[in-house]
């Protein structure tokens, strides 16, 4: 039978080479971690900072995989422009 995966919620601290991340837990711990392949093949960037959820192995402790970057509360950063309106002569 597999193993049973855990999963934690942290904040990225660091961004390392390689597309791996130093991340705090909330329970207090740092790890490693890097992006997991759905991540990759949808082209989710993450940045020191972002809250996300991490899988560990209960086998190693130290490393994990990142799984989800959570959104926002504040909403977007930048302002988008208008809308532009086309007119037909």
């Amino acid at each position: 039978m597999k193993e049973e995966l855990i999963q934690f919620e942290g904040l990225v601290t660091e961004i390392l080479p390689e597309a791996r991340y130093r991340i705090q837990l909330d329970v207090g711990h740092h790890i490693i971690a890097y992006t997991a392949g759905k991540m990759k093949k949808h082209r989710i960037k993450t940045l020191a900072g972002d809250r996300v959820t991490v899988e560990m192995s209960p086998y190693d402790l130290e490393r994990g995989r990142l799984i989800f970057r959570h959104k926002d509360e504040r909403g977007p950063v930048g302002s988008r422009p208008p809308a532009r309106r086309f007119f037909r002569r």
